[in-house]
């Protein structure tokens, strides 16, 4: 059944759009983790990202536009220089970074970014690069850029962006759609990059021997995203999620895969911002796949980590959910492919939660999306 919304009734749509699978959202609440929260190191101008290095060390980047090193004892250093120029508008800015497979020996680092273009447009780009550091903070060599999102576009809103390595050498790219009516129905156009998952090779060439679907960029995996900020590997099945922020309601977890459509904006479970109906205001069309699960509320779901380590061993192939409007973490419990009970954690962190990462000590570090911002390692009490 599709579920249609008049103008004058977002909320009842809110409070009664069924969803397609009983299991897609509202999961049961599970019993409290007693956890101990720690500031590890603060002073950092609105960090988007953080990486490990293999050290200990964390390589964190700044909206504004730069990469820094953050020391065991949460000292800051100095920004690495050589960061491209990004546009520090709205949510763009320099946004996630990811070490490649072999950065022990190679120090090569991604990062991606809102980059300014021709006429006053931008669009998401990702970049390679030498990461060498020195004591004082140290810089990036080689520099080069193996992917633009076309087309370029003249806005602040929407740029994504997730980079994850694969255990092979190639990446995802989550790049969001540019939010705006008149460009975010491009989503569904396997032409362009707008609003998709990407799949490329670390050269930034098509990863797969042949297009998803014929007609399609062969860069493309998946479409019909809105703004995916969340992304990781399951390596116990090597697929792929996502988090994907909804409009005023229906941030989604999905599995994407290869070839499919995910809808936005024909079907969603959210409303306009202005209260009013997304396109025909349905929820579910042949041919457009479901969420795993979606939040009702939306709880601007941010970034996504699946923990695999020994300090809380119960949470073992749990997903931690990053919250910017609740400023917590969910963790989700998953039994076959979907979401069974959810715990929220991290409640009184007090400030968004912009990325979550699990550390070598199997402690999780999230870092808080403030002009002000803190890395806060997350243990048990």
């Amino acid at each position: 059944m599709s579920y249609r919304l008049s103008v004058s009734a977002p909320l009842l749509f809110l409070m009664s759009a069924a969803p397609a699978l009983a299991v897609q959202t509202n999961a049961p609440e599970l019993s409290k983790t007693a956890i101990k929260l720690t500031t590890v190191a603060k002073g950092l101008e609105n960090p988007w990202a953080l990486e490990f290095l293999p050290d200990g060390r964390m390589l964190v980047t700044e909206k504004p536009g730069r990469l820094r090193v953050v020391e065991k004892d949460g000292k800051v250093g100095k920004p690495i220089v050589g960061v491209p120029d990004v546009v520090d508008r709205g949510q763009g800015g320099l946004l996630d970074v990811a070490l490649a497979n072999d950065f022990a020996t190679s120090g090569q680092i991604y990062l991606s970014y809102s980059e300014p273009r021709d006429g006053g447009k931008n669009g998401t780009s990702v970049a390679s690069a030498k990461l060498v550091l020195d004591g004082e903070g140290g810089a990036l060599q080689d520099l080069k850029v193996i992917f633009r999102q076309q087309p370029a576009y003249n806005g602040s809103l929407h740029f994504g962006s997730r980079i994850v390595v694969l255990p092979d050498g190639n990446l995802f790219v989550t790049v969001g759609e540019r939010s705006d009516a008149g460009i975010r129905g491009e989503a569904q156009n396997p032409k362009n990059t707008l609003g998709k998952i990407i799949y490329i090779k670390a050269d930034g060439t098509p990863a797969a021997s042949k297009p998803a679907q014929d007609g399609w960029d062969p860069v493309i995996w998946s479409i019909g995203h809105r703004n995916v900020q969340g992304a990781a590997l399951d390596t116990a099945t090597n697929k792929l999620w996502t988090l994907e922020h909804g409009p005023q309601g229906g941030d989604e977890l999905n599995q994407p895969e290869t070839g499919k459509n995910y809808g936005w904006p024909v079907i969603t479970y959210g409303i306009e911002y202005s209260g009013g109906a997304v396109g025909e205001g349905i929820t579910e069309k042949p041919g457009l796949e479901q969420p795993v699960y979606y939040w009702k509320p939306s709880i601007a779901t941010s970034s996504l980590l699946i923990y695999t380590g020994d300090l809380f061993p119960e949470w073992k192939g749990n997903f931690l959910v990053g919250s910017l409007k609740y400023m917590q973490v969910q963790r989700l419990v998953l039994k076959d492919g979907a979401v069974v009970g959810h715990e929220v954690l991290a409640e009184d962190i007090g400030d968004r939660v912009r990325d979550v990462k699990q550390g070598p000590d199997g402690a999780v570090y999230l870092v808080t999306d403030d002009a002000n911002g803190r890395i806060v390692k997350m243990e048990p009490k």
